[in-house]
């Protein structure tokens, strides 16, 4: 398929944009949102530029994402550098999955995968969500006895979050289990993903958050095996 240089030069541009901002929200005054969506070649050099840099281009909605796949650490996070960033220094594997632990745990609680919008809340509380983060762990562990679950060692991930202290003042310290629910959820925040109302004490979730969870990650088999790690499918 031969492509004008015009064609070129505006994929180069929406793909530049989207590394830079990693969305494109379109509207009728925006080019490179009405080049992409109505013009068939140009969006085909915008995906194969994507697929260049080990990354999706997605539309959800009204809004174009670049979207890293698993092993892209130039785009994404690598392993080491998200423990860096939510735990404790001379943090653990096991500290590191009990952060990957209390996020699943965040999209359990704010979405279910039925029907139009698989959201089913508009916020939580800080400590209604440590709870059941606490609860969810104790029952995995009990359930899976010394046996890993679905990959998930529930007592190893457990023998983390004890680990961690208790500060009824809201300390910050990586070290508490309110410091270490803060780091993530700052985290989360500075992805778009959550709202997090530190005075309130309230978390919600984005837009952005809403339509990957709608239009991408919530396909029934990657949603049931969630639920049915963290325990949720058998207590209903």
């Amino acid at each position: 398929m031969a492509y004008e240089l015009e064609e070129v030069r505006i994929s180069q541009e929406i793909f530049y944009y989207l590394l830079e901002h990693h969305e494109l929200q379109g509207d009728a005054e925006d080019v490179l949102y009405k080049a992409y969506t109505e013009q068939e070649k140009i969006q085909n050099l915008v995906k194969s530029q994507g697929e260049l840099a080990n990354s999706t281009i997605e539309r959800y909605g009204n809004v174009i994402y670049l979207i890293p796949k698993e092993e892209n650490n130039f785009l994404g996070f690598s392993k080491p550098q998200l423990k860096v960033a939510l735990c404790k220094s001379n943090a653990t594997d096991k500290d590191y999955y009990l952060s990957q632990f209390v996020i699943l745990t965040i999209l359990v609680e704010f979405f279910d995968g039925q029907g139009s919008s698989s959201k089913t809340r508009e916020y939580i509380r800080v400590g209604d969500l440590q709870n059941c983060i606490s609860q969810r762990l104790k029952e995995g562990a009990e359930n899976a006895g010394e046996e890993e679950e679905d990959g998930i060692a529930f007592q190893d991930i457990l023998e983390a979050y004890e680990a961690l202290r208790s500060d009824e003042k809201g300390s910050r310290a990586r070290t508490t289990k309110e410091g270490f629910l803060h780091q993530i959820l700052t985290f989360l925040q500075k992805q778009g993903l959550v709202e997090y109302v530190e005075q309130d004490e309230m978390i919600m979730t984005t837009k952005k958050l809403d339509n990957f969870m709608d239009w991408n990650l919530l396909n029934q088999n990657n949603y049931q095996r969630i639920r049915r790690v963290l325990g949720v499918a058998e207590h209903e």
